[in-house]
C-alpha cells in the first residue's frame, strides 16, 4: 500500500492511504485530500497510480508544487519511496510499502535500500543472539574483550557527532572499521507511524552495486524478537528464497541487529553484508555487531532528540517573531475620545492567534471599533487575521456607509476562497451625537448596560452570516444612543467558552451577570470579567484565543 505521511500543518503525523487511482490534493472540500491552508489552491496537485508506480502532477496551482525541493514543471513526474512533496508550506513524504525502494537523495544515503515485502518460508539462519533489556538498560552475552574492542571503535567514531545526519554515517564508518570484510551496510529506523524506513546506507567501494535488497521478514524478526541474526550464506538461506535479487547480488553473508534507545525500546535495525564467500561473518562477529548496535542505538536516539530539540527551538523562535509581527497589527494605545473611556485585552491560545480587534479613526471624525474572530487559531488563523486587518481598513476608508463597507469587505474576503470564515463585529461611535452604529457579521452581540442597570444584547436580530462564507450578503446597520454612564462590552468566544476541569463552559450568562451587578469603569469591568473567567478555568490551559473590548461613556462632572 502506498501512502503519504504529513510532516506538518493541519494533517501533521497523519498517514493518508492512496487507495484511489487518482487523488486530488487541494483546499476545496471536494478534493480527495483537503489541505486546510489558504495558500493552497482549491485543486493544487494530483497523484496518479500507473502500471509503473505513482506519478505527481501540479494542477497549475498558484503557489506551485515542489518535489524534493524542485518546482514541478508541466506534466506528470514519477515518485520514489521517501520523496518529499511540498504543497506551499505543507510537507508530505511519499512511501510505497510494495516496493520499499528508497530515494538516493533521502538523508544523504549513498545507495538504495529495497525492502522485499513478500512472505518467506522457514529460516536457515545459522546463529542468533538474544538482546534484552534490564532495568531500562540493554545487555548482551558476549566476551568483555569483544565488547571492549567494538565499543572503543564506535565511541571514537561517534565522539564528535551530534545531529542524526552526523551520527548515521559515523555508525556505518565504524562498521567498516570493525568488519574489514564488510561490503555494504544500512540503518533503518522506526518512524512515528511504526513503519520501518531505511535512513542511511553505505558501500565500502564506490563502484559497488547501487541497491541493497533485504527481507522485510528478517528485519521484523530482529525487531519483534529482539534477536541479532547471522546468515552464513545468504544466497542459500531459505529466508531469502523469495527474492531472486539476493542471488543476483551474490550476497554470501549478512548480519542484522536491533537498535535500542536508552530505555530499552527498539528504534531500528543495523545490517551489514559481504559478498566474499571466503570471508563470511562468524558468531564472534555477531557479538561484536550487537556491541556496536548497543552503543549506536543510544547515540542515534540522542541525536534524534538533539535534532528534535533544534527543530523545536527554531519553530519557537519563528513563532515568537510571528507574535511580534502580529502585535504590530493590533492597537498600540487606546483611543483618546472626549467623554469616553476604553479597555481592551488580547491573548492568543498559542504564540499567535486568530482573534482581532482594532480602533480606526474615520475621515468624518467618527471612531470605528472592531472585534473579530477567525475560525480556528494558530498560524493560518493569524495570517488570515492580518489579511482581514488590511482589508477592513481599506473598506472603511472607501465608504462612509458602514454597512456597505462590510458588504465590500465580505465580498473581498469571500472572493479569495479560503474556505474559512470570520465572525466580525463593528461599532462606530459618532462623538457629535453619541450615536453608535453596529454591524454584526455572525458575532456574539455586544452587551449594552443602560443607565438604570439593565443589560441588553445590541442588535442581535440584525446579525447576519460571518465574513467569507458567501458573496453579496446584505449586512444591515443598527443604531442606538449611548447615554451618559452607559457602556458596551464586546468579546470573542474564547471567554464564554472557556472550560474548567469538569468541561463546563463559563457561559454568556455569566458575563451578563457580572455586567448587571457592577457599575464599573471600562477597565474595572473588563478585568472583573477576565478574573472571573480565569477563576473558572482553574489553571486549565487556554483552549482558544481571548479578546475583550469595553467602552464607557463617562458621566458629565
Amino acid at each position: 500500500m502506498a501512502y503519504l505521511k504529513a510532516k506538518n500543518g493541519p494533517l501533521a503525523d497523519k498517514r493518508i492511504e492512496l487507495s484511489e487511482n487518482e487523488m486530488v490534493l487541494g483546499r476545496s472540500p471536494e478534493s480527495d485530500l483537503q489541505i486546510d491552508d489558504y495558500a493552497v489552491s482549491r485543486k493544487h496537485a494530483k497523484l496518479i497510480r500507473s502500471s509503473n508506480g505513482y506519478l505527481l502532477e501540479d494542477l497549475k496551482s498558484r503557489n506551485k508544487t515542489f518535489l524534493n525541493d524542485v518546482e514541478l514543471s508541466e506534466g506528470r513526474h514519477p515518485l520514489r519511496n521517501g520523496d518529499k512533496i511540498a504543497i506551499c508550506d505543507i510537507i508530505f513524504n511519499f512511501y510505497d510499502e510494495t516496493t520499499g525502494a528508497l530515494s538516493d537523495s533521502l538523508d544523504g544515503s549513498r545507495i538504495n535500500v529495497f525492502f522485499d515485502g513478500s512472505e518467506t518460508g522457514q529460516s536457515t539462519i545459522v546463529s542468533k543472539l538474544e538482546v534484552g533489556n534490564t532495568m531500562g538498560g540493554v545487555h548482551l552475552s558476549a566476551s568483555p574483550e569483544v565488547k571492549l574492542s567494538a565499543l572503543l571503535e564506535i565511541t571514537q567514531a561517534l565522539g564528535n557527532a551530534l545531529s542524526l545526519d552526523d551520527v548515521l554515517p559515523s555508525v556505518l564508518d565504524a562498521l567498516f572499521k570493525v568488519f574489514m570484510q564488510a561490503d555494504r551496510a544500512f540503518i533503518a529506523l522506526v518512524g512515528d507511524d511504526g513503519v520501518l524506513v531505511p535512513r542511511w546506507s553505505q558501500a565500502r567501494r564506490g563502484d559497488f552495486e547501487d541497491t541493497i535488497r533485504i527481507s522485510r521478514t528478517i528485519v521484523n524478526h530482529v525487531l519483534e524478537l529482539r534477536q541479532a541474526v547471522l546468515s552464513a550464506d545468504a544466497a542459500s538461506d531459505q529466508q531469502f528464497d523469495a527474492s531472486q535479487s539476493i542471488a543476483d547480488f551474490h550476497i554470501r553473508s549478512m548480519m542484522c541487529a536491533p537498535l535500542f534507545n536508552a530505555s530499552g525500546d527498539p528504534i531500528g535495525v543495523l545490517q551489514v553484508d559481504t559478498t566474499e564467500r571466503n570471508q563470511q561473518f562468524t558468531e564472534e562477529d555477531l557479538a561484536v555487531l550487537v556491541s556496536v548496535a548497543t552503543q549506536a542505538g543510544i547515540a542515534i536516539d540522542n541525536a534524534r532528540l538533539h535534532d528534535e530539540a533544534l527543530t523545536q527551538a527554531a519553530i519557537k523562535k519563528d513563532l515568537e517573531l510571528a507574535a511580534k509581527v502580529q502585535a504590530g497589527f493590533l492597537p498600540h494605545e487606546r483611543p483618546h475620545l472626549s467623554g469616553y473611556e476604553f479597555y481592551d485585552y488580547y491573548k492568543a491560545a498559542n504564540f499567535i492567534g486568530g482573534d482581532y480587534y482594532d480602533y480606526l479613526p474615520m475621515n468624518n471624525g467618527k471612531l470605528a471599533i472592531i472585534v473579530a474572530d477567525v475560525v480556528g487559531h494558530g498560524v493560518a488563523a493569524a495570517m488570515l487575521m492580518a489579511k482581514l486587518s488590511a482589508e477592513t481598513r481599506f473598506c472603511l476608508a472607501g465608504s462612509e456607509d458602514v454597512a456597505q463597507a462590510i458588504i465590500n469587505l465580505n465580498n473581498r474576503m469571500a472572493g479569495i476562497a479560503l474556505d474559512r470564515f470570520v465572525t466580525f463585529l463593528l461599532v462606530v461611535i459618532d462623538p457629535a451625537n453619541h450615536e453608535l452604529t453596529v454591524v454584526n457579521a455572525g458575532h456574539m452581540a455586544p452587551f449594552h448596560r443602560k443607565a438604570d442597570g439593565s443589560v441588553d444584547l445590541v442588535g442581535e436580530e440584525f446579525a447576519d452570516l460571518p465574513i467569507g462564507i458567501m458573496e453579496d450578503v446584505e449586512y444591515q446597520a443598527f443604531t442606538l444612543q449611548l447615554q451618559e454612564g452607559e457602556s458596551l462590552t464586546m468579546y470573542t468566544d474564547g471567554l464564554n467558552e472557556a472550560e474548567n476541569g469538569k468541561d463546563e463552559l463559563f457561559g454568556i450568562d455569566a458575563i451578563q451577570e457580572i455586567i448587571e451587578q457592577h457599575d464599573d469603569q471600562a477597565e474595572a469591568r473588563g478585568k472583573r470579567i477576565l478574573n472571573a473567567v480565569f477563576a473558572h478555568t482553574e489553571g486549565q490551559d487556554q483552549g482558544d484565543d481571548m479578546c475583550l473590548v469595553a467602552i464607557n461613556r463617562m458621566s458629565a462632572v
